[in-house]
């Protein structure tokens, strides 16, 4: 369409330069390519799309739709009332031009995976449009439908809600003809006065649907019979319902049919269920379904960053593989900035409906648009459009092949995209750095969830650095300063100059301070255009004399932590010193809050910060401007706002540690590893070093890789701590080792290659802490450097 043709669809004003043909919206200048196709929607939201529109200018964007008068030139600009209902309005419109069934599914729990499944189900007979991993929000949703295209035959799309008012929106973009309920729980509770009135907010989204599927024998089944009606499609395990279910080993019994399956755990029957009964309420047969179900696998729906071979980062999605998906994952890509060359590993596309000239056209012009340097095709279909790709490439006909004749890949960030059949997780598997079976897992959702739990704290106008010492609280250096320069963030704190160094060199390049310089490390400050925490004289004095010109500083002062800084009564020396060097930038004045986590120190954190307001106020009197002021950690965010001043510093906070006890966080990091061997041994027999492990009953012990020299310390020998397998806690067995620990799993049903959770939700973190004597960030930095680290985002 034309973009002056928007108008109509939003009864918008238009500022026509050149009228364009549009088909990219985007709300995130990120994900901005500067095609003349695109359109950057300026919604207001914490932070204010329409601050933004010159970084998208900067890009290319010539398509704005705003709420806020705009004086810009060359460009075409829509004014409306409200930029996110003007998008919803796009949707609709463009949802309206397809005749096709979508399906709308919603629910508490599992429906990015019902939805995946029934994707791949159904695309044995239809070829099916979906939105991308859980775009379910205000936001992902339209974005979602605008990607239906003509070949289009069903369309598979979630809803989430976290409010009360939201599912009317989504219900009207969407319009299911059918639905899909998965469960209802306990996420998202805040938004809502109670369950009842969540499940009324979610059934919302199935109005005008023909029909709804859901379990039957649920408690609040009742309620939903009653909002629903005819037009209500149970499946019930007791028999009761339209489809009589029954979960065996190895198959799923639906009425009359019997689908084989893998899976046991009663989540992943629960989900399947829903899909195949989904299946055969859109018409497909037995052995159609069954096809899918055989395609479907126990792998990650989600993207996973790991560390690759020779300095190379892989960014694993190889679960499935369509145009929106991979869109999804480039654009994901632009977060991550440690590597500057692109490599794509990608195998045919199945189940497009487009012609593969037409197809890989599409394909190629998007890897143009997102700077990819290189393309590893790997199937017969991507192998015979080669003539279409305008960048370096090789082809393979097969995941065999390539791996025969494997490329070199050396200092890359290497995206790994293809369908089920071709299995291209051996590539992953031949392309990590390490294969350690322990593993840590960070979760980018989990960090950005607690992030913004922060930034809801602050004005707008309080800037925010984070701390990522000490390797990110353990987390990964590396990864989580290209996550948080990516969020926006202000400012990155570090220990020790080669933390800055290493950021600097991988793409980092907001503002680093450096809290404990090496007084020999000042030469390095220009060169890396680093700043430094001044807490001495002595450091003071050697930075004047090692620098030509020196950085901008941060002046740490001591009003009763005392750790470094500078005292009270060394302000009139400090301030006289200051006035000898004009030409020294102070960029901020800060202090730390001892404290600030706890009640019974609140008169000591009260003195602390009207002490520093004296100490600033007579070093701005010396200065002749006002740097920027800043005392909250995380702790001091949560329990003293009126201390914000002008900065704030978020660290063990963003990991989903409170330390004032009054936010609902989310763990961010999940340390897991797997059963190496199981022993079963009898009544007398001992287990491990010294033989502390003593067996008083027939027992079966499992042995798993991880010991103190991975940082699970020795303290959680001896039944001290538990670990998780198959949801059952199991104790630990003997003195842990320096690589393995033992368990009992006497009361378990696990087999060697088992998961072990390690910490997570449970036990978690603070529970090993209990169980140590010491303190969650402990824990968390004891990671060793040996165990991999995975990165992902669901």
């Amino acid at each position: 369409m034309l973009f002056s043709h928007l108008k109509k669809t939003t009864n918008g004003q238009l500022s026509l330069d050149q009228d364009l043909e549009v088909s990219r919206f985007s709300t995130d200048t990120r994900n901005l390519t500067g095609h003349p196709s695109e359109v950057f929607i300026a919604i207001k939201r914490k932070r204010d799309g329409h601050d933004y529109i010159k970084n998208a200018i900067s890009k290319g964007t010539r398509n704005f739709i705003v709420s806020s008068d705009i004086e810009v030139a060359d460009v075409n600009v829509l004014l409306v009332s409200d930029t996110l209902k003007a998008f919803h309005q796009i949707a609709y419109h463009h949802r309206k031009k397809f005749k096709i069934p979508l399906i709308g599914i919603t629910g508490s729990n599992g429906k990015t995976i019902v939805k995946e499944w029934l994707s791949t189900i159904l695309s044995e007979h239809f070829y099916v449009v979906k939105s991308p991993r859980s775009y379910n929000s205000q936001i992902g949703v339209p974005t979602s439908l605008m990607e239906i295209k003509k070949n289009h035959e069903v369309g598979i799309f979630e809803a989430g809600i976290s409010q009360k008012g939201e599912m009317e929106h989504l219900q009207k973009i969407i319009n299911p003809t059918l639905g899909v309920f998965t469960n209802l729980g306990h996420a998202h509770d805040d938004g809502f006065d109670s369950l009842d009135q969540k499940l009324e907010e979610k059934l919302a989204l199935f109005s005008n649907s023909e029909k709804v599927i859901c379990r039957g024998d649920t408690s609040y089944f009742a309620k939903i019979q009653k909002q629903l009606g005819d037009k209500l499609v149970s499946w019930n395990p007791d028999g009761t319902g339209k489809y009589n279910v029954k979960w065996n080993p190895h198959y799923i019994a639906v009425n009359s049919y019997k689908f084989q399956t893998e899976f046991s755990d009663p989540s992943q029957l629960e989900n399947l269920t829903h899909a195949i009964v989904a299946a055969l309420e859109m018409g497909l047969a037995q052995d159609e379904i069954q096809r899918g179900v055989n395609l479907i696998e126990n792998v990650p729906m989600r993207l996973e960053l790991k560390e690759g071979i020779n300095g190379c980062y892989l960014l694993d999605d190889t679960y499935n593989n369509d145009v929106i998906g991979l869109k999804v994952a480039l654009d994901y890509l632009e977060s991550h900035q440690q590597n500057s060359k692109r490599t794509l590993i990608l195998s045919d596309i199945l189940h497009s409906g487009l012609p593969d000239e037409k197809l890989y056209k599409d394909v190629s012009d998007l890897l143009k648009s997102k700077s990819v340097d290189r393309l590893i095709g790997v199937g017969p279909r991507i192998s015979a459009a080669e003539h279409v790709f305008q960048i370096e490439r090789i082809f393979f006909d097969s995941t065999d092949a390539l791996l025969a004749d494997l490329p070199d890949f050396k200092d890359e960030m290497v995206v790994i995209k293809g369908a089920r059949d071709f299995e291209l997780e051996r590539v992953t598997q031949k392309l990590e750095e390490r294969s350690h079976g322990t593993v840590l897992e960070v979760n980018f959702e989990s960090l950005q969830y607690n992030l913004n739990q922060y930034r809801n704290l602050l004005k707008p106008t309080t800037k925010l650095m984070v701390m990522v010492k000490a390797n990110a609280y353990g987390s990964g250096l590396l990864e989580v300063a290209n996550f948080l320069q990516h969020q926006r963030v202000d400012m990155l704190g570090v220990a020790y100059v080669d933390e800055a160094i290493l950021l600097r060199k991988n793409g980092i390049h907001i503002p680093i301070m450096i809290m404990n310089p090496h007084i020999a490390s000042f030469d390095q400050f220009e060169k890396y255009d680093l700043q430094a925490e001044i807490f001495s004289f002595s450091y003071l004095n050697r930075m004047m004399r090692d620098t030509q010109k020196p950085p901008k500083i941060h002046l740490k002062i001591d009003t009763g932590m005392h750790r470094l800084g500078f005292a009270k009564d060394h302000i009139l020396q400090l301030t006289e010193n200051l006035k000898k060097h004009p030409d020294l930038i102070v960029e901020s004045i800060f202090t730390h809050f001892s404290s600030s986590d706890m009640k019974s120190e609140d008169t000591f954190t009260s003195l602390q910060a009207e002490e520093f307001d004296d100490v600033y106020n007579q070093i701005v009197d010396a200065l002749g401007y006002q740097p920027i002021k800043h005392a909250c950690n995380s702790a001091g965010m949560v329990r003293w706002p009126q201390y914000h001043y002008d900065m704030v510093r978020l660290g063990i906070g963003l990991h989903g540690f409170d330390p004032s006890g009054e936010l609902s966080l989310r763990h961010s990091s999940q340390l897991k590893t797997v059963i190496s061997q199981i022993q079963h041994l009898k009544a007398g027999d001992t287990v491990g070093y010294s033989r502390k492990g003593k067996i008083e009953n027939d027992s079966k012990i499992a042995i798993i890789p991880i010991g103190y020299e991975d940082g699970y310390s020795r303290i959680f020998g001896n039944g001290r701590a538990h670990v998780r397998v198959n949801d059952i806690l199991c104790p630990t067995v003997g003195n842990v080792c320096m690589d393995m620990t033992m368990i009992d799993v006497t009361d378990v049903d696990v087999s060697e290659g088992d998961e072990v959770i390690i910490f997570g939700n449970n036990p978690e973190i603070s529970d090993l802490a209990k169980w140590s004597d010491t303190i969650p960030y402990e824990i968390l930095t004891n990671v060793s450097n040996r165990v991999k680290r995975v990165f992902v985002s669901e």
